[in-house]
């Protein structure tokens, strides 16, 4: 079993937009942040449900097809469930849509915990209000040996990585600049001791960093 941790950042460092609006929940630079990843032909697959055979292949989708292999249970923080835009909507499902990617049991960390959802698929919404390691034992206990993920956003990745919970992370930097977020590397220094560190360029011009214990 491992810890696991895929992350898209810009190369300011930013792993979240600024630029939301109503219209646009997640912001006109977010298909610019995730534009490598989206375009695979695993996400297409996976998240699109696109069977066409559309989508480019090689580094990204390789890295695409990881995300998924062998995950038994996922933890996420509030805000990539979406509960910080409707925080007090009980019939709020999530940005997912009906049959969510995630096919297992996820864990949402959040200040007010709420009764659990089952979606079709396979994954169903646990919502929690405790520390990253309570959150990770709960997450192992269901996982069936296989890997627990944590999906983010940066804020929640930091604090499991601040706890030295993460056994493999890797970062997808996007090569654009975002200028203002939440930045993934603050309060991090020293953060690659303990670890082998890879690097690899995709022609999208994306570097994809593997941290692995």
């Amino acid at each position: 079993m491992v810890v696991r941790v895929d992350l898209m950042i810009s190369l300011d460092g930013f792993a979240t937009t600024t630029d939301q609006t109503p219209e646009v929940p997640f912001g006109e630079d977010w298909p610019r942040l995730v534009g490598a990843y989206a375009a695979t032909r695993t996400f297409r697959e996976r998240v699109l449900k696109d069977t066409s055979g559309a989508g480019t292949m090689g580094v990204d989708d390789s890295y695409a097809k990881e995300y998924f292999e062998n995950v038994g249970a996922e933890i996420m923080g509030a805000g990539m469930f979406g509960l910080h835009n409707f925080p007090d909507d009980p019939n709020w499902r999530g940005w997912w849509g009906d049959e969510p990617p995630f096919r297992v049991p996820v864990f949402v960390l959040t200040h007010k915990p709420r009764p659990s959802i089952v979606m079709a698929g396979g994954t169903t919404f646990h919502f929690l209000g405790t520390t990253p390691a309570d959150a990770l034992q709960r997450a192992v206990d269901v996982a069936g040996g296989k890997d627990v993920r944590v999906g983010g956003g940066p804020t929640v990745v930091r604090d499991f990585l601040k706890a030295g919970l993460v056994d493999r992370l890797h970062v997808a930097i996007t090569p654009i600049l975002l200028g203002r977020g939440i930045r993934l590397w603050d309060d991090m220094r020293g953060l690659e001791i303990g670890y082998t560190v890879k690097a690899e360029a995709a022609p999208s011009g994306t570097i994809h960093l593997a941290f692995k214990r």
